[in-house]
């Protein structure tokens, strides 16, 4: 709407010249190589653009020359990065690297979901001697991108966050110097003790099993409405965000619209669900790994999942945990299984998306992306509760609503790679194999290890009743010494893979 009211006010022909006004600035935009998440950035590009900002947008999966070579060719007044998966921060760290290489001195924009301002201010303010700035959300790009490029403001803005910037590195490597850590040896000493005596249940059927062309409708009382909200930077729980005094009345249409969306999506087929799910005889090791085996022969590896354990000193006796803790070593009395998953929603959606932004409609272009991605998860719920009390069958009377399943209240988990428990994202490449994700669904993985449907969702099934979800912390340098080892790494690829993880001191 916007749009065509700023255009009109602006000088047909070069930039600056002649009697027309100049926009308040030009802004190059991209999701980092790898990565192919780019809601928060489309938000933020909309919002500049209504700002009377010109959005040059990159896309997704954008390598750094073309980033920097964009920003050169179109005299651009800023640079901003986005990225959702935690390869993506190294990745934005290499641009850093190479716009000071390079000579830039523009301004650094840095957003995304795993970004931060404190991993801003440690490992990337650093990088680069220009004003590098993290930017929270939508809301905040206009106010900062009007500090950097207006010269008035800009020198105090950036006196001021560096100077928030150099605070917060401080008090980091405090905190880090603080924390006590175990050796890996003696924090597998302090592994969790589950009980293995009695018969792990054993699932109906082993190997592989497609799902595909799931019905869109029978997932949409499974989504978890909160996520959503969030996503559009409403703040609140579901239902009752939608009664908000403050944020209630935009919560409502929004809802409203998403549904409407809904019944498109499930109406038309503009979307496609398919999955895969699998099921193997396993057994853990005594350094963190779980062996997946051909037949109940257990004679054959056909996989390994490496796993990562705490290293944080614990209180009160509580264990250093790892994923592995959770499935049944060998020479215990339980034979023990594991399964594997990986589901999408994001079939058809890159046409559904082209056809909106082809009529200038940004704002449904956006929703049906953020419908596919609850979608998506309400797909993976609806398949663990199908592991639950079918496919595997170890809590076949279970019966809980969705409030139950969001909070989590179920028998079992299914961690995911790339997250607190299991940070390490080249795992996902061991679970598409596994199931032959690419040839039986075409789901694909990126060089950062991101999935391509970008709507989709994998991961690894525990039965056990003590197994939890956990957040593995910082691990030192023997750890990261040990799972390059096990892994057949280098230590510099461990470095890169696991590097939000490591302590500073490894």
């Amino acid at each position: 709407h916007l749009v065509p009211y700023i255009e009109a006010e602006k000088q047909v022909g070069e930039r600056g010249s002649g009697n027309g006004r100049r926009s308040a600035g030009r802004i190059v935009m991209a999701t980092v190589k790898g990565d192919v998440h780019d809601i928060g950035k489309n938000f933020v590009g909309v919002v500049l653009g209504c700002n009377d900002y010109e959005v040059i947008d990159l896309g997704v999966m954008v390598p750094w020359p073309r980033i920097l070579e964009t920003a050169r060719e179109q005299e651009a007044d800023l640079i901003g990065l986005s990225g959702l998966i935690t390869p993506s921060l190294e990745e934005m760290r290499t641009v850093a690297t190479e716009m000071e290489r390079e000579g830039f001195t523009i301004p650094l924009l840095i957003g995304g979901a795993t970004t931060s301002r404190a991993h801003t201010a440690v490992k990337i303010e650093p990088c680069y001697s220009g004003p590098v700035v993290h930017v929270q959300d939508a809301s905040r790009a206009v106010g900062v991108a009007s500090a950097l490029v207006d010269a008035a403001q800009r020198d105090a803005f950036m006196v001021r966050t560096r100077a928030e910037y150099a605070v917060v590195r401080s008090d980091h490597e405090g905190r880090d110097r603080t924390i006590r850590r175990l050796t890996i040896d003696e924090a597998r000493a302090n592994r969790t003790r589950l009980d293995w005596s009695s018969t792990p249940p054993r699932p109906v059927a082993l190997g592989v099993t497609t799902i595909p062309d799931q019905p869109l409708a029978d997932l949409v009382d499974r989504i978890d409405w909160g996520p959503f909200f969030t996503t559009w930077e409403l703040a609140g729980r579901y239902p009752q965000i939608l009664d908000d005094p403050r944020v209630g009345s935009a919560a409502r249409s929004l809802f409203e619209d998403a549904q409407g969306m809904l019944r498109r999506v499930v109406d038309e087929r503009l979307l496609r669900a398919d999955g895969v799910v699998g099921f193997w005889p396993a057994a853990s090791t005594l350094d963190d790994d779980i062996e997946l085996y051909e037949d109940e022969s257990r004679t054959r590896v056909v996989a390994r999942i490496h796993t990562l354990r705490q290293q944080m000193a614990k209180p009160d006796g509580r264990p250093n945990v790892a994923l592995s803790d959770y499935v049944a070593p060998p020479g215990s009395a339980a034979d023990d299984f594991i399964g594997a998953f990986a589901v999408t929603t994001g079939i058809g959606l890159d046409e559904a998306r082209a056809t909106f932004v082809a009529a200038h409609d940004d704002y449904s272009a956006i929703l049906i992306t953020a419908l596919a991605d609850r979608l998506a998860e309400a797909f993976a719920e609806t398949l663990h509760e199908r592991v639950r009390r079918e496919l595997w069958g170890y809590a076949p009377d279970e019966a809980l609503d969705n409030e139950a399943l969001i909070a989590e209240r179920y028998q079992g988990i299914r961690p995911a790679p790339g997250y607190p428990a299991c940070p390490d994202h080249t795992e996902k490449r061991t679970i598409f194999d596994l199931l032959g994700a690419e040839e039986r669904v075409g789901m694909s993985l990126t060089e950062s290890m991101a999935m391509l449907p970008a709507s989709s969702v994998s991961g690894l099934y525990f039965w056990h009743p003590q197994a939890r979800y956990f957040g593995l912390g910082r691990i030192g340098r023997d750890q990261l010494e040990d799972y390059a080892r096990r892994k057949g790494w280098t230590l510099d690829k461990a470095r890169r893979w696991l590097a939000p993880n490591i302590a500073d001191d490894a």
